[in-house]
């Protein structure tokens, strides 16, 4: 079984000066408390052949296990250790630091990674969205106990904490020992807003002397709540989600002008990117600027065949099933529906939603999306911004 406590907070909750710290907090809350040393929490997991993790994302914090069902009670109880009862030790804070540090520069070597840390600053300007969710090295080097204490005190409260568990388990013994831990954890009245991003479309390049030049282009799109988000969802199987997908067959497969090519969509709770991604040669940038154009130039001329619109629907409500086969998976979904819905939405409901969207809704849709206004193009590579010669807003 797996159970996770999530917060509905993340980075895009940081002010500036906090940037990382929501990170920086995920990864000290495994490092000791007041009865449990780090070591020993590392072994207890382990004695229980137990899975445990944590990650940060923009708008969400979690801390999970997967156990033997029989070891609920435990699992709960390290769990809400490590959660409430945090030290935040002077001395394992240095070493923290220093093991993020390394974090941020591995992703900065690493720039299919990169690129997309570039994306977010850029096309969301000014806004919390923008910053990284591991912070900055001077942000990072900031943070102290009072500064994390506080920050907690502001976001870490019963109104915006989850606690979901998925597997062989009965609801209301899980429901008695999260009383048991929690039950006196203390609300914050002062109920924090999040403000909605505008986006800042422009041409971006950023010159690094590497093997590849990475190219990303991006619009905004619906977000979580939207009911768009089945549209976006088939839309983006049929662009670059798959194999047989239009930018992987046009750009890879006929072209051969990337290995490494696809489209994503990163969707927040009032807001999200619709993006394209690949990895090329020098002399293919502008080659692959056209195959992307023309890819969504084709896509808004002309609504998509039945059997495209079949498949992606179909691969989304495959991989929908499959992921159900997993208790982190199942997990996952218990307390991001009860995050962003306030309800659990059923499987059937999401059936039928994908199966109302109809090839012209994508067409007016994708026509809606892509406008010459609304495009943001990232570069990052051995290149400057006088080497592009293919406008790709010009859809």
């Amino acid at each position: 079984m797996s159970v996770g406590i999530w917060v509905d907070a993340g980075s895009r909750d940081e002010e500036p000066d906090e940037s990382g710290i929501t990170h920086f907090i995920e990864h000290m809350l495994f490092k000791g408390t007041s009865k449990r040393s780090a070591l020993q929490i590392a072994k207890e997991f382990d004695a229980i052949g137990g899975l445990s993790n944590a990650f940060t994302s923009k708008e969400h914090t979690c801390f999970h296990a997967k156990v033997i069902d029989y070891h609920l009670p435990l699992v709960i109880d390290i769990l809400s250790d490590i959660f409430l009862h945090s030290t935040f030790d002077e001395k394992e804070m240095d070493r923290e630091r220093a093991v993020i540090l390394q974090e941020i520069c591995m992703v900065e070597d690493t720039p299919d990674d990169y690129i997309h840390i570039l994306l977010s600053e850029h096309f969301w300007g000014n806004h919390s969205l923008a910053r990284p969710i591991y912070g900055y090295p001077e942000t990072v080097q900031s943070f102290n106990k009072p500064k994390i204490l506080k920050y907690m005190q502001k976001h870490y409260h019963p109104g915006r904490i989850v606690i979901a568990a998925a597997g062989n388990v009965e609801h209301d013994k899980l429901i008695s020992l999260v009383e048991n831990s929690f039950g006196n954890q203390a609300r914050n009245p002062n109920s924090y807003r999040r403000t909605k991003p505008s986006p800042q479309p422009n041409i971006y390049c950023t010159t690094k002397d590497l093997e590849q030049t990475h190219v990303c282009v991006a619009t905004q799109t619906c977000s979580l709540k939207d009911h768009d988000r089945y549209l976006c969802g088939v839309f983006n199987i049929i662009l670059g989600g798959s194999m047989s997908s239009r930018l992987f067959q046009e750009v890879r497969e006929k072209r051969g002008l990337a290995y490494s090519v696809y489209s994503f969509a990163s969707l927040h709770s009032d807001t999200g990117m619709l993006g394209i991604y690949a990895g090329v040669q020098k002399d293919k940038l502008n080659s692959a600027l056209e195959a992307i154009r023309d890819t969504i130039t084709e896509l808004k001329a002309k609504p998509v065949n039945h059997d495209e619109l079949k498949l992606s629907k179909d691969h989304i409500k495959g991989n929908m099933y499959l992921n159900a086969e997993s208790s982190d998976s199942r997990m996952s979904r218990l307390a991001k529906n009860e995050i962003l819905y306030n309800r659990l939405v059923p499987f059937e409901e999401i059936e039928e939603n994908l199966e109302a969207v109809t090839a012209r809704q994508i067409q007016d849709w994708v026509n809606r999306s892509f406008n010459p206004e609304s495009i943001a193009l990232e570069i990052l590579g051995p290149v400057n911004k006088s080497d592009i010669k293919v406008d790709i807003r010009e859809v």
